[in-house]
C-alpha cells in the first residue's frame, strides 16, 4: 500500500468510526466513550490503546488488525467488512436510517456553536446560516458514507 493510499484508507476508516460513533449517540443519546469500547474489546481479548484509538478515529493512521476491526465491528453491531472499507460492503441498514437524523444532529451542533461563538451576530446572518445549514441537512444522501464528507471538521478522541 502507498502513502497515498494508506492516508486515504485512514481516512475513510476514521470517517466510518466517526460515523458509527454519531449513530450509537442517535440510538442511545450519548456517545460511546473510549473506555467502552476498549472494555468491550478486552472482554474479547483484544487490547486498544488510546492513542490508536485517536489514531483511528482522527484517520491519523490507518490501522490494519482484524482483531480490532472485528470488536469494533461487534461493538457497532455491523459487519467488519463495512469497517474495513471493503469495496463490496453495504451500508449496514441501521446507518441507513440514521443517517437525516445524523446530518440534523451535526447541524444543530453548528447552529448551536455559531450562536454561542457568534454572539454579536446580526439575526438575519444567524438565519442565513440556518437556512443553509437546513438546505445541506434536506439534501439527498449518498449511497455509501465512506464516498462522502461524513465526518466535519471535528476530530474526535473517543472521551479523551
Amino acid at each position: 500500500m502507498t502513502e497515498v493510499e494508506s492516508t486515504t484508507a485512514a481516512e475513510n476508516l476514521a470517517k466510518r468510526l466517526r460515523l458509527l460513533l454519531d449513530v450509537a449517540e442517535a440510538e442511545t443519546g450519548s456517545e460511546p466513550t473510549f473506555t467502552q469500547i476498549a472494555a468491550f474489546l478486552e472482554e474479547r481479548g483484544t487490547n486498544l490503546s488510546r492513542s490508536r484509538w485517536t489514531y483511528m478515529v482522527n484517520g491519523h493512521r490507518y490501522v490494519q488488525d482484524p482483531a480490532v476491526f472485528n470488536g469494533l465491528a461487534a461493538f457497532f453491531d455491523v459487519e467488519p467488512a463495512f469497517l474495513a472499507g471493503s469495496a463490496d460492503a453495504e451500508t449496514p441498514a441501521k446507518v441507513t436510517t440514521q443517517l437525516d437524523l445524523v446530518r440534523a444532529m451535526r447541524a444543530a451542533r453548528v447552529k448551536t456553536y455559531a450562536a454561542r461563538t457568534l454572539g454579536d451576530i446580526s439575526p438575519n446572518a444567524l438565519q442565513a446560516i440556518s437556512r443553509f445549514l437546513d438546505a445541506e441537512v434536506s439534501k439527498d444522501l449518498p449511497g455509501r458514507p465512506d464516498d462522502s464528507d461524513t465526518g466535519g471538521d471535528t476530530q474526535r478522541s473517543g472521551g479523551m
